[in-house]
């Protein structure tokens, strides 16, 4: 079976995608890209996370097409495909409709430095204009906006996050519905005072070495 530890991870993280309220039934999607195959395993469409085995996640090329697997592939695998093409360094792709980022992407609301964990994204979240779901447009808007980000906003839909490995992709998509609700509560209660610009940039370099390093 190609892309076997990439498969199960696959599995395991739209279970802990579940676990942690960041997405519900089989909304939102994952990936992993092997570089040195050149080859994508990506969650398959409509099937309940808690349902979906090894064998249900597919495997696709670069340009899409089917490699192994019975199921359908994501039907957001567009963006997929085009976030690899655009962002060398990546290797993992994760989408959720996580309720705090998704209620600023129905506001057309970017998020902004409320807290220094937006580090995990940049120095803030940017939105993506909204178009419909799996479609071309929606895998350019997000190209368009997200930029050297590790995480963009879907208007109307949902967060993208991007990183090197699904560990730290994970951690990105977890970390900034975080602040998503931060931002939320404090915008409720009154106007949020930002981390100012040259801090957040002290910050993000920081994050470049934060925790344990290889």
């Amino acid at each position: 079976m190609l892309m076997l530890s990439e498969r199960q991870q696959i599995v395991d993280y739209g279970l802990k995608m579940i676990r942690s309220g960041l997405t519900t039934g089989s909304g939102g999607n994952l990936s992993i890209l092997s570089p040195a195959d050149n080859l994508i395993a990506i969650s398959p469409s409509g099937i309940d996370y808690a349902a979906v085995t090894v064998a249900d996640v597919v495997v696709v090329d670069r340009a899409g097409q089917k490699v192994e697997g019975e199921r359908k592939p994501s039907s957001e695998l567009g963006f997929h495909l085009a976030l690899y093409a655009a962002r060398n360094e990546i290797t993992s792709v994760v989408h959720t409709h996580s309720v705090y980022a998704t209620t600023l992407a129905c506001l057309h609301w970017e998020l902004p430095a409320v807290h220094y964990l937006i580090a995990f994204s940049g120095d803030k979240v940017p939105l993506a204009p909204y178009a419909t779901f799996g479609s071309d447009e929606l895998a350019a808007n997000i190209i368009a906006s997200i930029g050297s980000y590790n995480a963009v906003l879907l208007a109307n839909h949902g967060l993208v996050a991007v990183g090197k490995d699904m560990k730290n992709c994970f951690n990105v998509a977890e970390e900034i519905e975080l602040v998503a609700r931060i931002y939320y509560q404090t915008k409720s209660l009154g106007q949020p005072v930002l981390v100012d610009a040259e801090e957040m940039k002290k910050v993000v370099m920081k994050f470049n070495s934060y925790g344990q390093q290889d």
